[in-house]
């Protein structure tokens, strides 16, 4: 970082704290070629980007190449500046996410931010939020929709006994109720689907061929208006017992009614697995299709929990 020209290998390994030590120890330049590489890769893994630069004359040359961490991946623009409290909330926003879900813009940001230095804000010390993504799908559907290219992945309805295979132009991943969805145009049916990604069976496979991103402008907020009025077109009627966790979780995203709460839903199934869960906490008045998933359900677990005494 302290050069624009770079340093070659030697000038590393004969100056840099760790690979100096190792020189004058008389280590053999093959451990010392070896430990080069592998630091190199380990400092691309972490997200620090890595200038190569050849001979003018021949850029394929590499045996005098010099090397460079280029500053402008960690410095702002000269008109942008943050209080420190806003700089402790971009670290810790940065934080909640892991490196591997975030996209290449977001980590070149996050790096320019940390490189602001570690200031502190004694109000926001000791929180800590984390975004955990169980779901396998999601990470090569992120790249997917990053490189605007077309998938191909298996995709099981409720209802249907065997996954369809789909081919999607992915346009955004959004969360509702703590749910992943990816929002993607259906090649097959020419249209717009919302796809639930815990429904998504087997690897996602991403294809050669491209779409023009600009289709993903607004993608995010479109998936999320629907998923809205979808929710808002479907209401169950439960009764929750009191300072129990479903009275908890489902007070966030209900309204109180004359007896119970009423839970606005986008999938019935989704929703009778998560009833279904909270045992006798929860009893389902309304609609009768997603009383009977719950029965159902319930008693799915006695069988396997009576298989299992």
């Amino acid at each position: 970082m302290a050069t624009q020209q770079g340093l070659t290998k030697d000038a590393i390994l004969s100056s840099v704290s760790g690979y100096r030590e190792q020189v004058e120890s008389g280590a053999s330049k093959d451990a010392l070629e070896k430990m080069f590489e592998r630091d190199k890769d380990s400092l691309r893994q972490l997200g620090v980007p890595i200038d190569t630069i050849g001979d003018h004359a021949d850029p394929e040359d590499l045996r005098e190449a010099r090397y460079r961490v280029p500053t402008s991946e960690y410095a702002l623009p000269a008109d942008i500046s943050f209080t420190p409290a806003e700089i402790a909330l971009l670290n810790l926003a940065g934080g909640v996410w892991g490196s591997s879900s975030m996209s290449d813009d977001a980590r070149s940001g996050l790096r320019k931010i940390r490189a602001l230095g570690d200031t502190v804000d004694e109000q926001i010390i000791g929180y800590a939020p984390r975004l955990n993504i169980r779901d396998a799908a999601f990470a090569p559907l992120q790249r997917a929709i990053e490189q605007a290219k077309v998938v191909a992945f298996r995709y099981l309805k409720p209802g249907e006994g065997a996954a369809r295979l789909r081919r999607v132009r992915p346009l955004a991943l959004v969360d509702y109720e703590a749910r992943w969805h990816v929002l993607g145009h259906d090649l097959d049916a020419d249209a717009e689907r919302t796809f639930l990604l815990s429904r998504i069976t087997g690897p996602v496979e991403t294809t050669r061929e491209t779409f023009d991103p600009a289709l993903r402008e607004g993608a995010g907020d479109r998936a999320l208006a629907g998923l809205a009025a979808v929710a808002a077109a479907h209401e169950a009627h439960v009764e929750v017992h009191p300072g129990t966790e479903a009275a908890l979780r489902l007070r966030r995203r209900a309204r109180v009614a004359e007896q119970g709460l009423r839970v606005p839903y986008v999938d019935v199934h989704v929703l009778a697995d998560e009833l279904a869960s909270y045992g006798p906490e929860v009893r389902v008045v309304a609609p009768a299709q997603l009383r009977d998933l719950v029965i159902e359900r319930l008693r799915g677990a006695r069988r396997v929990n009576g298989a299992r005494t």
